[in-house]
């Protein structure tokens, strides 16, 4: 519904609120679920883990972001300035990261 194109070839990982992005994007990691009569195998549960252990490094940096406001609230400034202020926000959490 929202128009965003994933090229073909990125893997997407996702979580569970992504259900049928799947039939859009062929590339598309979702966690397996369980079902009333059957509980997941061992196999199931560390493949899950592991998208999620994956994932948590994404919600990380989108979580920090946040925090400066930019993206979780609508942006009221001139537009051909988002990216430049985006890139520095990036930058100072880049910066954070190797003090």
């Amino acid at each position: 519904m929202s128009k965003t194109n994933i090229h073909p070839n990125i893997e997407a990982l996702t979580d569970s609120g992504y259900q049928g992005l799947q039939y859009i994007h062929v590339k598309t990691v979702l966690p397996k679920k369980r079902s009333k009569s059957h509980s997941l195998s061992q196999k199931d549960k560390k493949d899950n883990q592991r998208l999620a252990s994956n994932r948590v490094v994404n919600e990380n940096v989108i979580g920090m972001i946040k925090r400066f406001k930019i993206v979780s609230d609508r942006y009221r400034n001139r537009r051909r300035r988002f990216a430049l202020r985006f890139n520095l926000i990036s930058g100072l959490y880049n910066w954070e990261l190797n003090m």
